[in-house]
């Protein structure tokens, strides 16, 4: 037994269980979630609280179902099919009605949620695995184990809510024929899966360990906490200390991050009130909780940074999120979380989510400050880090977003030191995400297509420097795994930040450097300036894709336009899948060149140059897809050759375009020139704006983080520390950033 329930008269006499200590109800049911879109304050309708008014939508939609009657099908289907969606419709609905049932009183959600239960119980012991079983996960009920856990989490919720007025009989039945089976299937039946550091492991320790608290075994508790063979070499304990970093971010990234925080949350809870000795939220500094806030800060538009195999649609209105925005709040008090449950669709009837509900009907809500930050990647902080430059705090400032972390296990992208830049509430150069439409059944059984290894995967796909047309690591998510890139530089001051890092080891015999910085620009928003540097003994083509949204208005590059045939733009690597729409060559070094293009109603211009003599082309996401399985997306593709190669490239945002007014201000780009130099051992990277005066980042050859350095600009003595400065000039006055 777990979980206090909520202080109420009536059926409250119960003092402890699972049930209203987890899953977020109202959106997973086919009730109408609760809109929470309206100001701090706003009551649901006809004067009750939030709270109360999903309640009474829990009620309508779980009464719905108890008229029609509730389906146990032999399993058959995979992902998104028929059996597959009844089967996890069921489990949430044995949860929603142990819910009702411990809040009410009224026995006819208990013989609903027992009946239900009990026809598992039936069904359970003549299965074998699954029809289409996935045999690296094996399951029963589903095509993968993931999913037979995360059943299994919801339900024995639902058990425990009502066991203690069931019947000897009827736990007996559930508990010998349904869960013990299950939760040793998910144990000792699949230890790959069940001691694996992996979200999958995590929902299968979530799962067994919650089993073990509702029927008082303990041995379940100890394997899920410590492994199979309880000697903390695998298990719950394990996964966090393995998983996040010491601030918050999870290895697999941030979809995987929410998707994982539902069974590292719940669980928590059950240990928290099981074994409070363990201190749980307490362990590794509260590394929990800060993965709660980190995943929050891992969005924009209110949806995910879609790097790794990321769906692109998920974000803050996620179950999972919902569920631990609320239990960060009961534990924390931070009033800026109110805001971003107030923009997600439903309040979690659960205690945290009616103490959510309350605080919000009193006014307590403050606004969420997204910032700037460097999110350190590995249980030690030293594989890299996620690193998010941000113009100010608002949801819609400006942000970029430089992935510069480990592989990301098995879900990883070839993506080392690739780039994201959003702004003005819309993404401007973006990233594909997966390949793959999740639970949709035509859709090869709703799992990942072979387009997200061909495609998704591969480093083209990204905005980040492409060796000699081919992948990161040659695509071996182990080997990529191994080897981290290094931070070189993170200064966060608002108007003025920039990182840096390198890697040496994704192409080899290749170093590559990438700077990013975010800077003020006159007349309101920001420049985003991107360095990328690639030098090698050896003479090698590199690539560095820009996969832009929008409609391209104009560009001064010399491109040649295929108007009759379309060929692909290579062969292998994802260059496969790449559509040659139109190709440029000879454009000499030095020779700034632009595109621009328009997203919604805001004009964007990229500026760029190289050192070297520049090739592009233009290009359409598509060829050798027989299926119609990617999406129809743009991008231009910068070409250098040679040992060494720098693109230096600048964004920013302007002009307007009204349909309703009929009114466009269209003038380009406010950059007057870009100019690449030496001084020294230091490459400067001038950006000179049709306004005056000018913006330079410095970056030394000596990369070591205590180095000084000091070059003549302008007349000047510049001098900072660290591999890379920031240097910005207006007229007679100038201002030079160097880490410390």
């Amino acid at each position: 037994m777990l979980n206090q329930p909520f202080s109420h008269p009536g059926h409250w006499a119960r003092t402890a269980g699972l049930a209203l200590f987890g899953i977020t109800l109202v959106a997973c049911s086919t009730a109408n979630p609760v809109d929470v879109h309206a100001r701090p304050g706003v009551a649901a309708p006809s004067g009750e609280t939030l709270f109360d008014h999903s309640i009474a939508a829990l009620r309508a939609s779980v009464d719905e179902r108890r008229a029609e009657g509730v389906d146990v099908p032999v399993p058959v289907d995979a992902g998104g099919g028929y059996t597959h969606e009844q089967h996890k419709q069921n489990a949430k609905t044995i949860y929603e009605a142990g819910m009702l049932y411990q809040l009410t009183g009224e026995s006819k959600y208990l013989d609903f949620a027992a009946r239900i239960l009990s026809d598992y119980s039936d069904l359970y012991p003549t299965l074998g695995l699954h029809p289409q079983v996935n045999p690296e996960t094996p399951s029963r009920l589903f095509w993968q184990g993931l999913n037979e856990a995360m059943w299994l989490v919801y339900a024995v919720q639902g058990y425990d809510a009502i066991q203690d007025d069931l019947s000897a009989e009827q736990r007996s039945k559930i508990e010998d024929q349904l869960l013990r089976p299950m939760a040793d299937f998910l144990s000792v039946g699949s230890p790959q899966t069940f001691d694996r550091i992996h979200n999958h492991g995590t929902w299968a320790a979530a799962a067994v360990g919650m089993t073990g608290y509702a029927l008082g075994e303990r041995d379940y508790v100890e394997k899920a906490l410590y492994g199979l063979d309880k000697s903390g070499d695998a298990g719950f304990i394990k996964q966090v200390d393995a998983l996040f970093s010491p601030d918050g971010y999870y290895a697999e990234g941030p979809y995987y991050q929410r998707f994982a925080l539902m069974p590292f949350v719940l669980f928590a809870q059950a240990i928290e009130r099981g074994d409070p000795e363990l201190r749980i939220f307490e362990h590794r500094g509260g590394v929990l909780r800060k993965a709660i806030t980190a995943n929050i800060q891992e969005t924009y538009g209110g949806r995910f940074f879609p790097i790794n195999d990321a769906i692109r649609e998920k974000g803050l209105n996620t179950a999972e999120l919902r569920y631990a925005v609320a239990i960060a709040y009961d534990l924390t008090g931070d009033a800026s979380l109110l805001s971003i449950a107030q923009q997600q669709k439903s309040i979690v009837p659960t205690p945290e989510g009616k103490k959510l509900s309350d605080a919000i009907a009193a006014g307590k809500s403050k606004p969420f400050a997204f910032k700037s930050q460097k999110l350190r990647d590995g249980p030690d902080g030293d594989r890299g880090a996620l690193i998010t430059l941000r113009s100010g705090p608002e949801p819609d400032a400006a942000a970029l977003v430089f992935k510069a972390t480990s592989q990301g296990l098995g879900h990883g992208h070839f993506d080392r030191l690739g780039l994201l830049y959003y702004d003005n509430g819309d993404e401007v150069v973006a990233d594909y995400g997966a390949a793959r439409f999740l639970n949709v059944e035509p859709k090869d059984g709703g799992r990942y297509l072979p387009e997200n290894a061909s495609w998704a995967k591969q480093t083209v796909a990204h905005n980040t420097l492409v060796v000699d047309q081919s992948s990161q690591f040659d695509g071996d998510w182990e080997e990529g795994e191994a080897y981290t890139p290094t931070i070189l530089a993170f200064d966060d001051t608002v108007g003025a930040s920039y990182a840096a890092a390198e890697i040496t080891t994704a192409y080899t015999g290749v170093t590559y450097q990438r700077v990013v910085a975010m800077v003020d620009r006159d007349g309101g928003g920001s420049y985003v300036i991107d360095v990328v540097r690639g030098a090698s003994d050896a003479p090698h083509t590199y690539d560095l894709p820009v996969h832009f949204k929008g409609q391209l208005i104009e560009t001064n590059l010399p491109f040649t336009y295929a108007v009759a045939q379309l060929v692909p733009l290579g062969i292998r690597a994802g260059y496969q899948h790449l559509w040659k729409t139109a190709e440029a060559s000879g454009v000499a070094a030095g020779v700034t060149s632009d595109l621009s293009f328009l997203i919604d109603d805001q004009f964007y211009t990229l500026t760029f140059t190289a050192r070297q003599t520049l090739g592009a082309y233009l290009t359409r996401l598509g060829a050798n897809d027989p299926n119609n399985n990617l999406r129809n997306e743009q991008a231009m593709i910068l070409r250098a050759t040679g040992k060494d190669a720098t693109f230096l490239s600048v964004y920013e945002r302007h002009g307007r375009y009204d349909n309703d007014e009929e009114v466009t201000v269209f003038s380009g780009g406010s950059v007057e020139r870009l100019d690449i130099s030496r001084s020294g051992r230091s490459d400067v990277y001038t950006v000179i704006p049709k306004s005056g005066g000018s913006i330079r980042v410095l970056f030394s050859d000596d990369t070591a983080p205590t180095a000084t350095h000091q070059i003549q600009l302008d007349d000047q003595t510049v001098n900072w520390n660290g591999p890379v400065g920031l240097h910005i000039s207006a007229g007679t006055e100038h201002s030079t950033k160097g880490e410390n």
